[in-house]
């Protein structure tokens, strides 16, 4: 039990430290990476060399079809270049094998060394981020060097033997083993390295270790496939190509293995330098079998996969320029711009939301739900273009830009899904039954609703322009928001009460949707917070006056406007006695 522990507990630190050294290495090098990326696709082979140079840097080519898959789920890369950079990418998976399959244990206590007094000395730092890598690259050593050694006492033990002597008879089956040991451990270096320590122990025989192997391949195509299952269909056929041709890849390999063995055997008879030759050769081959065939491949992906492109929707990015993301200041203007556009798409969902509830118009409500995925397509590829830019090269006043922009984002985001809900609400429980409000209650969902548009302009321009004057403006229409919103629910109430047929059949939804409206102008005017904060007019619940007293965010609506159903203007700030 102990050996089978110190077998298990020297893979998962296989599998951290590789985990280690790609978070590092995106972290020193991401923005850089993904430019490389995405400015290789001129064609098919400086595809495959960028693919493969990435991929030998992060050492994981599922963090490389993450990425890439992003790219092509925002129109930025088509299929088959991507097809391409994925090929690339397995081979470069597979020369960082050769290399760990080494006799490197003299360095691993060198690596972990220098890394951790550079993490600790540079914490949060480019140099920090390097010790951060070098850290990883010192725990992979050093778990190569533990299972080498938890494996020598596996031979002898008679259990083990009769469980991977159960691995001989079948080599789909033993396959299908090592994809899944890939799919759990979630690193195909990880389990090449595993496989060929384990031959090199006696454990399992070399036809085993090599069909293992391949499942290992295929395993890391169905992990990247399962990784990216949340894309759209673009996204989606980058990892479905690199998962078929990893797939046709084992299906003509199975049966050549006692080719390839009688092949490698030549080259190098060591049992670990066999599976590992084997590894590499098998991942070079499949790139120059299907270098040529990326155009074929990526329409039979979109065939299994069809569905519309990023760029087919009537909202697509139209400022999300990939070559300003080595300039911070520019790529946060253009998301900027990219945030502004959602903002007005938001503005027309609102218009339509109040027709639907004026005139039960159902196939405009449908419609404005159409919008809703738009902007979701929008606030993925904003949100993407914002990771896209290096947080090592942003100072502190982008910083404070880069979360602003990123708030708004997911504001905008989140308000759509809102009026969506009250569109959906509105086709089942007012629409279906034919149903109206009172003409008292459609007045003042009128009301709100004016205010409500221009609390959202209010909030874009002191978003665009950071105006302090206008962000307190917006925190007091807030407040006075607030008011009218419990002002109109005591009203509805007091018609239910007076048995008013209309306000009775739509109590409910009635409710619900002053309750909403609320909820989008608290998301409008979040945009007042960093203004405010910034200019130190910000305590706690209150705003602080030109003078530095504390004054309310606003007074409430006056008794007498609120007892006559008057419209709401929003007051003077009251100033608090010193």
């Amino acid at each position: 039990m102990g050996v089978l522990l110190h077998l298990l507990s020297g893979v998962a630190l296989l599998v951290w430290g590789t985990n280690i050294v790609k978070v590092g290495i995106l972290r020193v090098y991401g923005a850089n990476l993904r430019h490389v990326l995405s400015a290789s696709v001129a064609n098919r082979f400086s595809a495959f060399a960028a693919g493969l140079g990435v991929t030998g840097l992060v050492q994981s080519s599922n963090a490389t079809a993450v990425i890439v898959s992003s790219f092509v789920s925002q129109g930025l890369i088509a299929v088959a270049p991507a097809l391409a950079i994925m090929l690339g990418a397995n081979v470069g998976t597979a020369m960082m094998v050769q290399v760990f399959s080494l006799d490197l244990s003299w360095l691993s206590p060198l690596l972990i060394f220098i890394g951790v007094i550079a993490h600790l000395s540079w914490k949060g730092s480019r140099p920090g981020h390097v010790g951060r890598v070098l850290i990883g690259l010192g725990l992979i050593t050093l778990a190569l060097e533990l299972i080498s050694n938890a494996t020598r006492p596996v031979v002898e033990a008679a259990g083990v033997k009769v469980l991977f002597a159960s691995l001989t008879g079948d080599t789909a089956l033993d396959m299908l083993v090592g994809a899944f040991l890939t799919v759990l451990s979630y690193s195909s270096l990880a389990v090449v390295l595993f496989c060929g320590a384990l031959a090199s122990a006696g454990v399992v025989s070399i036809p085993v270790a090599l069909a293992l192997v391949l499942g290992a391949n295929l395993g890391s195509g169905i992990s990247a496939f399962l990784t990216t299952s949340g894309n759209n269909q673009p996204g989606k056929r980058v990892t479905l190509g690199n998962l078929l041709s990893r797939l046709l890849g084992c299906v003509v390999a199975l049966p050549l293995l006692d080719d390839a063995q009688t092949l490698l055997r030549a080259v190098d008879a060591d049992p670990q330098r066999l599976i590992v030759n084997f590894h590499l050769l098998f991942n070079v081959v499949l790139a120059v079998a299907l270098i040529g065939l990326t155009a074929p491949l990526a329409r039979l992906c979109e065939t299994i996969l069809p569905g519309r492109n990023t760029g087919e929707s009537q909202v697509t990015p139209r400022h999300l320029d990939p070559a300003a993301l080595s300039t911070p200041t520019l790529a946060l203007a253009n998301a900027a711009r990219e945030v502004l556009r959602i903002g007005d798409r938001v503005e027309q969902m609102l218009d339509n939301m109040l027709r639907v509830l004026r005139t039960n118009d159902a196939k405009l409500a449908a419609a404005t739900c159409r919008i809703d995925d738009e902007i979701d397509d929008l606030y993925t590829a904003i949100k993407l273009y914002l990771t896209r830019i290096s947080v090592e090269a942003l100072d502190e006043r982008d910083g404070r830009r880069w979360t602003e922009i990123i708030s708004l984002n997911i504001n905008l985001e989140h308000a759509a899904d809102i009026i969506e809900r009250i569109l959906i609400d509105a086709r089942d429980k007012k629409i279906a039954h034919n149903l109206v409000f009172s003409e008292a209650g459609m007045q003042e969902i009128t009301e709100m609703h004016a205010r409500l548009i221009g609390n959202l302009r209010l909030g874009l321009s002191v978003f665009l322009n950071g105006d302090l004057k206008s962000a307190r403006q917006l925190m007091m229409e807030k407040a006075t928001f607030r008011e009218l919103e419990r002002k109109y629910s005591h009203t509805h109430l007091r018609r239910v009460a007076t048995q008013t047929i209309e306000s009775i059949d739509t109590s409910s939804l009635h409710l619900d949707v002053i309750s909403d409206l609320k909820r989008l102008n608290s998301l409008f005017c979040a945009t007042a917070y960093p203004v405010l904060e910034e200019a130190g007019a910000l305590d706690r619940s209150r705003m602080r006056d030109e003078d530095g007293r504390d004054t309310e965010q606003a007074r409430p609506l006056a008794a007498a406007g609120a007892a006559n159903g008057a419209p709401a203007q929003p007051l003077a700030p009251r100033v608090r006695p010193e």
